[in-house]
């Protein structure tokens, strides 16, 4: 209890010094803090990539056989497209109640030169021209489909040469992940250097994007309504205790909520699973990886919500119908998108130029987006660790059933 109560003075003393050095505007202090952030998210993307690829690999190959990976598959797909689908609705629903496109009049803006790419370019991604392009590009679609080739073809081989590459990967991958444990050494230092950053962004905002208030709220209300509200009923529902998990992940959603990216949170979100909220190796390892691919809830609220907006702004008329295919692509667009920085904000310019629909507007939500960016992180983590969960209470409950269905005292 005294450990606990000290891991969060620390942090609170790195928040409260955060806050601080943001509102100085110390010039010396702004760049260190850069720096330090810089560095925290490179070694964290750093190893990102080869546990994606490692956590899948070592998992499938030390599983007895294809009906277990078929069986923990399935219920992962199935459980990320429920809660996907689940956020684009809710979005939808605060989109309409709070009306942002009736309340906003056309204001210019300038939006950065950044590289855009159609949703076909993402799913083209999915298989690399080559391993090491897929690594160097740090394209986590691509790793995790190479981590499920090997781990599937690896059961093709001889029994011999199958356990030779279990033990070495096995041992490779807890390398890595003792590698991942000085992040946790770290993280007083570096959340003072997110919050630093954080506070010197929110002072720099314009007052000129009044008007987009309405839209910010709904985005807000939709994510804060998906993690407080449906995902909680869903894990009551499964027979889980939404406050027990959301204590245990918590340390893996802060760190979510202050890098921004799913990929590099993905060490930490690996340990609470394991240690916290005590789900076996074996799910944690095939679940959260998948989950960190495919399981975007916050991404389809913000692109359902801002290809709604903006289109509005700039005429487009939307029928029910049309509302249904948008709830539709958001899920695909979200389960398709790389769990990294503004990775949802590129996709959703992306629609919009399809749509031939001038991309002003996103220029006014870029300076907010990071904020945004933050919410919506923690909300596909705190996803993605409630799916794990649910995973494995449902994988756990179907052996309890087959251990009594094999014992002799049954008749």
């Amino acid at each position: 209890m005294r450990k606990f109560a000290r891991s969060y003075l620390i942090l609170l003393i790195s928040i409260l010094l955060g806050i601080g050095t943001g509102f100085s505007n110390q010039k010396i202090l702004i760049t260190t803090a850069e720096v330090i952030s810089t560095l925290f998210i490179n070694y964290l993307s750093m190893i990102a990539g080869p546990i994606v690829l490692l956590a899948i690999f070592s998992t499938l190959i030390n599983m007895r056989g294809f009906e277990q990976m078929k069986r923990l598959g399935r219920k992962v797909i199935t459980y990320t497209f429920l809660t996907t689908g689940l956020a684009a609705v809710v979005a939808l629903g605060c989109f309409l109640a709070l009306d942002p496109v009736s309340a906003i009049q056309k204001v210019g803006g300038t939006l950065p030169s950044v590289e855009q790419h159609s949703y076909l370019h993402f799913l083209v991604d999915i298989v690399p021209s080559n391993i090491f392009k897929a690594f160097l590009e740090n394209k986590v679609i691509s790793i995790a489909f190479l981590g499920f080739l090997f781990g599937i073809t690896a059961h093709l081989l001889p029994e011999e040469q199958r356990q030779t590459l279990q033990k070495g990967f096995s041992a490779l991958f807890q390398l890595f992940l003792k590698i991942a444990e000085i992040v946790g050494l770290v993280m007083p230092i570096a959340i003072w250097a997110f919050i630093a950053l954080l506070v010197k962004e929110i002072q720099e905002q314009s007052s000129e994007v009044v008007g987009l208030w309405k839209y910010l709220g709904a985005v807000v209300l939709a994510n804060l309504v998906q993690g407080t509200v449906v995902i909680p009923l869903l894990l009551k529902a499964r027979g889980l205790s939404p406050l027990r998990i959301a204590k245990g992940g918590f340390k893996a959603l802060l760190v979510a909520f202050f890098t921004k990216s799913s990929n590099a949170t993905l060490p930490v979100s690996l340990k609470v699973a394991k240690e916290e909220l005590g789900v076996c190796s074996e799910v944690a390892h095939f679940a959260l990886p998948l989950c960190t691919v495919i399981n975007m809830n916050g991404c389809a609220a913000f692109i359902l919500t801002t290809v709604l907006f903006v289109a509005g702004v700039n005429g487009h008329i939307f029928s029910p119908l049309d509302l249904v295919f948008w709830v539709f692509m958001a899920v695909l667009a979200a389960v398709g998108n790389a769990g990294v920085p503004m990775g949802c904000f590129f996709l959703s310019s992306a629609f919009l130029m399809s749509m031939d629909v001038p991309l002003t507007m996103m220029g006014l939500i870029l300076p907010f987006y990071a904020l945004i960016d933050m919410e919506e992180t923690a909300l596909n983590v705190w996803s993605d660790l409630s799916v794990t969960a649910i995973v494995d209470r449902e994988c756990t409950a179907l052996e309890d059933v087959q251990d009594q269905k094999q014992s002799p005292f049954l008749g």
